[in-house]
């Protein structure tokens, strides 16, 4: 009896190692083309990527605040030049994303927040649209 039950495992053993194989060439050939597809997509982008950053490499971003000499970030400003630094959604922006530096990102921020407790500014993204 347990010689017919090996029997009948060791083909099934087979073609479960069958199956496993075909499978990895099934992903191996899906991966091919993936690769092959994003290898074309690749010197467009590349190329796309130098345009942008020149020779020399990408663009320093500046301090507007450090550049126009600003001694103080005023949160009555809100309605000159606050709101280029709030998102659509409400929030404060990065540091990385307007390359303001980190003395002037604190005082942007602080007054950023004063300006919406005084209602200068809205909280919410709602109140963002109807700008």
């Amino acid at each position: 009896m347990q010689k017919r039950n090996e029997a009948a495992n060791q083909p099934s053993a087979a073609a479960t190692q069958q199956n496993t194989q075909a499978q990895q060439g099934q992903s191996a050939q899906s991966g091919a083309s993936a690769q092959a597809s994003s290898q074309a997509q690749a010197p467009a982008q590349a190329a796309a990527r130098q345009a942008r950053q020149g020779v020399r490499g990408p663009r320093r971003k500046v301090c507007q605040f450090c550049h126009d000499r600003v001694r103080e970030i005023d949160y009555k400003d809100a309605a000159r030049f606050l709101k280029r630094y709030i998102s659509d959604r409400g929030k404060i922006e990065p540091r990385r994303k307007t390359g303001t530096c980190a003395k002037h990102q604190r005082a942007l921020s602080r007054a950023l927040k004063q300006a919406r407790f005084m209602a200068l500014l809205p909280y919410t993204a709602e109140h963002m649209r109807s700008m």
